[in-house]
């Protein structure tokens, strides 16, 4: 039996891992293991994984650092930290891609080698690890990816609109499949874990009825494509083949799948559920956000109900929490946790709950902004991040955690 099959709800903590190494003026790299200094605390940052109880980690390689070069590996480092999980008994869910790829690599998820090179390094990760590196999430929140690299332009390769999206989409569908499949060809017994954004929405439904009806379709596009689920009957065909997804790509996507062990969903009740307004059009990116509403835990289990219910899967919650006092993330922690208690005596197949992320972390904007790290800090962690005189980030135990603990030694 295999461990998503056991019944049992695991709970999970990740480390913030978000990797953007690339820069052109106006912007800085944004690497979450360097803000957060993660790279000189990553044994202590474990150790407080353990600490918390968790059974399982979502942990992400930088893959710019490990292969510096095309053909060049540097596995020194990424060694240590995988000795450390073993010696503290974490199992490691690997995020093999958080939405960086590395700076050799022109035109990012465009290039037409994207696919054969996120393969490559995904088959030599599997190689190194076999056998100790069990789980796996190809990409990290796959759409989101492809929003803010293909649509808005925010992140390489600054692609802009319907063709912009559909040419990263391509490249990043296509990533994902070559990447479980290589990994499948190296280690029969790995097992994975697709991690997708999940996109709710309220308000003027039916003053914006073409915008939202397309975008309900769209939460779900990238795991329809990934598992082979894009007939032609389906709803957003017409809107590819306008936008450069031709018959060739269609057929590529039927005939070349992976297939999910686990659905994960991310939710964070502040930021999942977009407003529509009445006489107002946003484009929804990050410069131009349609208001959110804190639909609670009615929004997460409707997201992680439709995601079970469209995928005969079992789900886990891969990210949640809530930036804000101690207070209201507890509070939001005991919520979401009896939240998912009730989807599972209700027979939602639920096997994880995960609070994102172990520290406090630095937010995206800082890439786009000028200030400190620290004007950036959302306070979000079981542990705080405070920093010292010298610029250290100490970390701070927080009552976050020892609420975490509580809830996830009950469950086992």
């Amino acid at each position: 039996m295999r461990w998503f099959e056991d019944g049992r709800l695991r709970f999970a903590v990740g480390v913030e891992d978000t990797f953007i190494p690339q820069t052109r003026p106006g912007e800085r790299a944004l690497d979450e293991y360097e803000l957060m200094q993660h790279y000189r605390f990553w044994r202590e940052d474990l150790e407080y994984c353990a600490e918390s109880g968790s059974e399982m980690v979502r942990w992400g390689i930088p893959w710019y650092r490990i292969q510096p070069e095309p053909g060049t590996w540097d596995w020194e480092w990424l060694d240590r930290v995988v000795d450390a999980f073993d010696e503290l008994g974490l199992d490691l869910v690997t995020d093999l891609m958080h939405y960086g790829t590395p700076l050799w690599l022109e035109d990012q998820f465009v290039h037409p080698d994207y696919p054969e090179r996120v393969a490559e390094y995904a088959a030599a990760v599997a190689e190194r690890y076999r056998g100790r590196i069990r789980h796996y999430t190809p990409l990290n929140e796959p759409l989101l990816n492809v929003m803010y690299c293909g649509e808005f332009g925010q992140w390489p390769p600054y692609r802009t609109g319907d063709r912009g999206f559909v040419d990263v989409l391509r490249g990043v569908t296509r990533g994902i499949v070559t990447t479980q499949n290589a990994i499948e060809a190296v280690d029969e017994a790995a097992d994975f874990v697709h991690v997708e954004a999940s996109f709710r929405f309220t308000g003027d439904l039916d003053a914006h009825r073409e915008t939202h009806d397309h975008l309900r379709h769209r939460r779900f596009l990238i795991q329809d494509l990934v598992m082979g689920h894009v007939g032609d009957d389906h709803a957003l065909v017409p809107y590819l083949r306008a936008h450069g997804f031709g018959d060739d790509d269609l057929a590529w996507a039927r005939a070349h799948t992976a297939q999910p062990d686990v659905v994960g969903v991310n939710y964070y009740p502040q930021h999942s559920t977009e407003t529509f307004e009445r006489g107002v059009t946003r484009s929804g990116g990050p410069r131009d956000l349609r208001p959110r509403h804190n639909a609670g835990v009615e929004g997460m289990k409707d997201v992680l109900t439709s995601f079970a219910e469209r995928y005969g899967k079992p789900v886990f919650l891969t990210e949640t929490s809530y930036t804000g006092t101690v207070e209201e993330r507890i509070s939001w922690m005991k919520e979401s946790v009896a939240a998912v208690d009730e989807l599972r005596a209700d027979g939602v197949d639920v096997v994880g709950y995960t609070w994102w992320c172990i520290t406090d972390m630095i937010e995206w904007s800082y890439r786009t902004g000028d200030k400190s790290a620290m004007n950036y800090l959302l306070t979000m962690g079981l542990w705080a991040l405070e920093e010292e005189a010298d610029g250290t980030l100490r970390r701070v135990k927080t009552p976050v955690a020892d609420e975490f603990h509580r809830l996830a030694t009950r469950a086992r």
